[in-house]
């Protein structure tokens, strides 16, 4: 497996990883992943978050409220998390993830646009990037982007259109993509790729969910981010060892990792 590999975007707290979590996680870095983000979707989600990274020096986490977990933030959510990153910044290196979520009924869209605003100023306050997420919510999205345009921030899992990912990089952002390139219905994904400079690209999992061909079905890990990277690499006409180079590269600045 090559090295350079910095998996942007990965939920190893979650259940699907209960009977082999440590070891697996182990096993990746002997293999290749140099680091991995956790991005998390409430409090308590950001403690084990926190406590995993404690225990691996190449693992780090993100702290936020995700859109579909804000029926159960704490009214005092801001403050937590703001206590919870200013205590740990070795450790927590974004706020999220956060953003807008219009995929099942029964959602509240004011609620989580006046969340995701919050969060914004908490990361703007911290100096924090943003880990942004945004699922059929493109417009409410990118609106609230353009007024509160964050320092840094990243769309992860990005599946909209290329005019789309052309105004998130002119705002100055990161796109990151998922195993969602090499679906066969990838092609809007891959339009977007284009539009995208390796300098504002970076690589994810949101593992265990988006296995990429040919591990479609199976539960995702950071190793199968090289089936990504092959097909990125395809489409920006650059070679893999060179593409994980640029997009490792990248994160390490983002998340203000440097060893």
């Amino acid at each position: 497996m090559p090295e350079n590999i910095f998996d942007t975007h990965s939920h190893y707290t979650d259940s699907a990883f209960d009977e082999d979590r440590e070891s697996l996680i182990a096993s990746l870095h002997k293999n290749g992943v140099k680091y991995i983000m956790l991005a998390v979707s409430e409090y308590n989600d950001a403690l084990k978050a926190l406590e995993l990274g404690r225990k691996f020096d190449f693992v780090y986490s993100a702290a936020g409220i995700h859109p579909e977990c804000i029926d159960t933030a704490s009214p005092d959510y801001i403050a937590e998390l703001e206590e919870l990153i200013t205590k740990n910044p070795d450790k927590i290196k974004a706020v999220g993830e956060i953003g807008l979520d219009y995929h099942y009924d029964g959602y509240d869209r004011e609620k989580m646009i006046s969340i995701f605003t919050e969060q914004l100023k908490l990361a703007d306050r911290l100096s924090l990037p943003v880990i942004i997420h945004s699922r059929d919510a493109t417009k409410d999205t990118m609106d609230i982007l353009r007024k509160h345009t964050p320092k840094k921030a990243v769309v992860h899992c990005f599946s909209g259109s290329a005019e789309t990912a052309r105004e998130i990089i002119d705002l100055g952002l990161h796109i990151s993509f998922t195993g969602v390139l090499t679906f066969n219905n990838a092609k809007k994904a891959l339009e977007a790729l284009k539009e995208v400079p390796l300098e504002r690209l970076m690589l994810e999992t949101d593992c265990p969910y988006m296995a990429p061909v040919p591990y479609r079905g199976k539960r995702c890990d950071s190793s199968m981010i090289i089936e990504i990277a092959k097909k990125a690499a395809l489409i920006k006409e650059v070679d893999v060892e060179q593409l994980l180079e640029i997009t490792c590269k990248n994160a390490e600045e983002f998340f203000g990792i440097d060893k």
